[in-house]
């Protein structure tokens, strides 16, 4: 690792609308090192990478490559410098194949003409590179999976001649064998000189890939080239929020309600070629945890449960009343809410307000003689945002300005607003900051001491097993658990996920 910073910023300063997002941020980064930048939600990373890749133009402040000054005036003069970022909504065109979304903007060419063999060929190559060749290079990546559109965003990145890589949450979508890879790709372009810039609000990550530290609060930096295995977590944490953080989840209830009718029933559930044979009870009160590899089906069967898929068999009751296949409007009317993984895209309506968020499955509730009476919508929604805590206050404010952890919270109002009696919760806390993490967690149980029937589904074992009184463990698309969750442990969940015996 060179001594020398191959990227300095010095007192970058943004300012939107109302907001000072960025108060002075010094960042200084050396070829050949993973450098983690750490903060909670709206501390003030994601503006500064899109500042990095030139999406928002600094007010004040200024950028050094190699020790010079330079004006990232547009992407591709970031691009041109070497520096590629990969966020964490990736920035994919769903109806362009694997090849040339990984080309976009650069392709190959001789005369006017495509080199479509070229293309295809050097599409293969980046991914045996990364550890996918199963990957088709001329399969569209709208029908890709999330983890693997996360696999061709980073070949994109790799088909140029890259310096700087930028990686917003790269393990949100991976299960622990991709992320795996993942740090060996690292690993293999930190030993080229490459740079990495890694953000994650998993710190267990962190100790593994990083060499250095930054952290941002409130838009400010609180601390800069920390060495990673010279800082305990505990003052990661307390940089981070400003006070200390067990990272704990709250108490499971005394006696958990294991008697009594179960408000859903799943029985026989079946998707085909996704999952088979499901069998689910929830209970009032009670909070069951689907855990299993990303690909394993348990997103899928959510979103069966929510109406958004229609079984090939089975049936799913809520109280007791059986649900119309394939019905949201069904599912809805009978209590279930849906926090889904992909919330930017299918929970959130992102160019509208906070309090339209909130209240479109409700409206019925604020419409007076077929007129929507927004300032009742306003008032009931403010009470719900303050209630959680979302930052910042205002619900006019536009969803999309929020962060990952905050539209989170956005979503969760809309179901408390509803009274759903069913809650079905996939990956909650992804992308979601540690303080953040805390408040959801509390949240979710208070929400089940209420007698709400909670399911979550999450990549990270520990968040399934901390969280949920029961366990289910799926493995391609077969239950092959299902016990308490104080009876299994987390190497256990994943002996089971790898192995697929059933326990």
């Amino acid at each position: 690792m060179n001594d020398a910073p191959l990227l300095t910023m010095r007192g970058i300063v943004k300012r939107f609308p109302g907001v000072l997002a960025l108060g002075g941020v010094e960042l200084e980064v050396r070829a050949g090192e993973v450098h983690c930048l750490l903060g909670q939600n709206g501390a003030g990373k994601s503006t500064l990478i899109k500042i990095l890749s030139a999406s928002y133009q600094p007010d004040e402040g200024e950028i050094l490559w190699e020790g010079k000054p330079v004006t990232l005036s547009t992407p591709q003069a970031a691009m041109e410098l070497g520096i590629s970022t990969i966020y964490q909504e990736l920035d994919l065109v769903p109806d362009l194949s694997v090849a040339e979304n990984i080309f976009l903007g650069h392709e190959l060419s001789t005369a006017g003409f495509s080199q479509r063999s070229e293309t295809l060929r050097r599409t293969r190559d980046l991914l045996a590179r990364l550890g996918h060749s199963e990957i088709q290079a001329t399969r569209s990546v709208g029908r890709l999976s999330p983890a693997a559109q996360q696999i061709v965003s980073m070949a994109r990145a790799l088909s140029q001649d890259t310096r700087l890589l930028v990686l917003d949450e790269p393990s949100a979508v991976l299960d622990q064998g991709e992320v795996d890879n993942l740090f060996r790709v690292i690993r293999d372009l930190t030993a080229e000189g490459v740079a990495v810039v890694y953000i994650s609000h998993r710190l267990e990550e962190i100790r593994k890939i990083g060499d250095r530290i930054t952290v941002l609060k409130d838009g400010s930096t609180v601390a800069t080239g920390l060495a990673v295995d010279q800082t305990p977590t505990s003052e990661l944490i307390k940089l981070m929020t400003g006070r200390s953080i067990e990272y704990v989840f709250p108490p499971r209830s005394d006696a958990p309600p294991m008697t009594g009718d179960p408000i859903l029933e799943v029985i026989g559930l079946e998707l085909a070629g996704v999952f088979t044979g499901v069998d689910l009870s929830v209970r009032p009160g009670e909070i069951v945890g689907l855990a299993g590899l990303v690909g394993a089906g348990r997103s899928e069967i959510l979103e069966t449960l929510y109406g958004a898929r229609r079984p090939s068999a089975g049936t799913v009751r809520v109280a007791g009343k059986e649900l119309r296949r394939g019905s949201v409007p069904a599912a809805v009317k009978a209590g279930v809410g849906l926090a889904p993984e992909e919330r930017k895209s299918q929970g959130l309506l992102l160019d509208q307000a906070i309090y339209s968020n909130i209240t479109v499955s409700t409206l019925g509730r604020f419409s007076r003689f077929g007129l929507l009476d927004s300032r009742a919508e306003r008032k009931r929604s403010t009470e719900l945002t303050e209630s959680l805590d979302v930052r910042p206050a205002g619900v006019d404010r536009l969803v999309r300005l929020l962060s990952g952890g905050n539209q989170q919270k956005v979503v969760l109002a809309r179901w408390l607003l509803r009274d759903c009696r069913v809650l079905l919760l996939d990956e909650p806390t992804r992308g979601v900051d540690v303080g953040a993490r805390a408040e959801i967690y509390a949240l979710v149980r208070s929400l089940a001491d209420s007698g709400v029937a909670v399911v979550v589904v999450s990549s990270e074992v520990e968040e399934v097993l901390g969280l949920a009184d029961r366990v289910l463990v799926v493995r391609e698309g077969r239950v092959v658990h299902e016990g308490p969750a104080g009876e299994i442990d987390e190497s256990r969940v994943l002996d089971l996920v790898m192995e697929g015996k059933v326990a």
